[in-house]
């Protein structure tokens, strides 16, 4: 099955928590703090993989977690950084924030990584707060917690020559011809229903070829398979155009689908374009004649795929026009690259049943470090609050000697 458009949900794992301990052999009279780091989270990453041609994998795979990473240990052993979970996705692949429609990156290369939800930062352990003035702390962090996101995989298929052209004109033959591609070859009277892949391999030169389906009359409008594969077209370096040699009006179909590609992007008909006229071992020698002569003097190449009529010399025309043709970029204006890491300093604070709730991303980020079993811990969060400027905000927001002060579920009452 040919799916090229999923949506998931992602989860980064959590760093390690961090420990508090202390040494205790015997004879050592100072032995100070020893809890360890905690690890790091692990992260989401895709891997561009040249042999996958759909996002099958991810149909029934919703959820996507990573692993949390070690806490730490005593006598200063830090935790274990957790591995990453790697995933494999089609070269072509774009992924977007789901939730805000921003672009997270594009994989377009065999082996291309991209971090997609970054793990989170192990917590640091008590003998990572030692100080001459405190030389033996007795609090630690926990670990952040890793991104987590929904995120939609849009599959572009890379190829460098595309065929296009009505069903039944020939393109699923010519493909298993050229190249390792093993497609469904019959007289359908509709589209083929997923594109076709094949490598070709011609005078030591490979190309990418691809079969591309849904391109019939009035395919823009929503009619076929619609806009779901003409998106596939877009990196294409050249078009082959077949057309069937024994069709009723050759030319007219093929005015159709030009007319298609420039509904759905003027930008495509300036693109390299052969005409492949098909099936000429089924016509007579005059006819071809006068066929091609309504294509007035338009780049044709006459073959018969069947009986591999032609096809040298077609394939000397693509690679000579592949070695100078660049590799064609698409620019997504109406996406920003999405930034993972924000820094975002805003304090909100609402009152709401004589309580005032405060929230923030850094008042979130410094109260999951927070090991509040510990007294030190705490004291040490509530100095950050300072630091972070939330004593200003809830004097700004009217709060008095003695009123309750709602942090992400941990309450005081507010001291002037």
């Amino acid at each position: 099955m040919f799916i090229d458009e999923v949506v998931v949900e992602v989860f980064a794992g959590r760093g390690g928590h961090g420990m508090t301990s202390f040494r205790r052999e015997k004879y050592v009279e100072f032995g100070g703090p020893s809890g360890g780091n905690g690890g790091m989270g692990g992260s989401i990453v895709f891997v561009g993989d040249e042999g996958k041609v759909t996002l099958t994998d991810f149909r029934y795979q919703k959820h996507i977690k990573a692993p949390n990473g070690e806490n730490g240990k005593s006598k200063g052993m830090h935790g274990a950084n957790a591995l990453n979970n790697y995933l494999k996705v089609p070269l072509g692949t774009i992924i977007y924030n789901y939730e805000t429609g921003l672009k997270i990156g594009e994989i377009t290369h065999h082996n291309q990584e991209l971090v997609v939800a970054k793990g989170g930062r192990g917590g640091r352990g008590n003998i990572a707060f030692a100080t001459k003035r405190n030389t033996a702390p007795k609090f630690s962090e926990n670990g952040d917690r890793g991104e987590q996101l929904k995120i939609k995989l849009d599959l572009r298929v890379l190829a460098d020559v595309g065929l296009l052209g009505f069903p039944s004109v020939g393109k699923s033959t010519l493909i298993s011809v050229l190249s390792n591609a093993r497609p469904k070859i019959a007289a359908y009277p509709f589209t083929t229903l997923q594109p076709n892949l094949g490598m070709v391999r011609y005078k030591n030169h490979d190309f990418v070829l691809a079969d591309l389906p849904g391109i019939i009359e009035n395919a823009s409008e929503g009619h076929g398979l619609g806009l779901r594969f003409l998106k596939h077209i877009e990196r294409c370096r050249i078009f082959l155009h077949m057309v069937d040699l024994t069709d009723e009006n050759p030319y007219e179909k093929y005015q159709i689908i030009n007319e298609e590609l420039g509904k759905f992007n003027k930008d495509l008909l300036n693109r390299k374009q052969i005409i492949v006229l098909n099936k000429a071992d089924a016509i007579d020698e005059s006819e071809v004649k006068k066929i091609v002569k309504k294509f007035k003097n338009k780049e044709i190449y006459v073959i018969s795929a069947a009986s591999h009529q032609g096809l040298n010399e077609l394939l000397d025309k693509v690679i000579i026009e592949l070695d100078n043709i660049p590799p064609i970029v698409i620019e997504d204006d109406s996406h920003e690259i999405y930034e993972l890491e924000e820094d975002d300093n805003q304090i909100d604070v609402k009152y709401e049943d004589k309580v005032f709730y405060v929230t923030g991303p850094k008042v979130l980020l410094h109260f999951e470090r927070t090991n509040f079993a510990s007294e030190e811990g705490i004291m040490r969060f509530s100095k950050q609050l300072k630091t972070l400027g939330v004593e200003d905000a809830l004097r700004r927001a009217g709060v008095t000697n003695g009123d309750t002060v709602n942090v992400y579920g941990f309450e005081f009452d507010f001291l002037d």
